[in-house]
């Protein structure tokens, strides 16, 4: 069902994911990710201590968002389906069975609007060099 779900998700958003931040709500996505995603992943983007050292559960701290985290070294449609379907939802339907993450699923709290403008004003704090690299994972194959 999962990745029924996540092809679905695909097929509806793969074509405007390469340029989906860039016409976002940059101040819009601030306020959202101070209310949505700051308690765990740091009002500055700076992630929870020790987020490479899984806990006794084996999941993962919250990582940070900023750049000397890995939020850059994804596309945007991964990232999306990250917060909206959680982590262990979206890497299943990517065949990736293992891995324990501790992101929710944030696709009843936040609309998919609201999911991209928070990733928009993530990417938006980012130097550009990290900016392109990012940018650079979106195109198409």
């Amino acid at each position: 069902m999962i990745r029924f779900a996540l092809v679905t998700l695909a097929m509806t958003t793969s074509a405007q994911a390469d340029h989906e931040l860039d016409r976002r709500d940059i101040v819009a996505g601030r306020a959202l990710y101070d209310e949505a995603c700051a308690a765990c992943h740091g009002a500055d983007l700076e992630g929870q201590p020790d987020w490479r050292t899984p806990d006794e559960d084996g999941i993962l701290p919250a990582p940070p968002h900023d750049a000397t985290g890995h939020t850059w070294h994804h596309d945007n449609l991964l990232l999306f389906e990250y917060t909206k379907l959680g982590g262990k939802a979206a890497l299943a339907a990517r065949g990736i069975e293992d891995f324990n993450s501790g992101m929710p699923a944030f696709g009843d709290a936040l609309t998919d609007d609201e999911i991209w403008d928070i990733l928009a004003y993530i990417r938006s704090t980012w130097p550009p060099r990290e900016q392109a690299s990012q940018a650079s994972r979106n195109r198409p194959h």
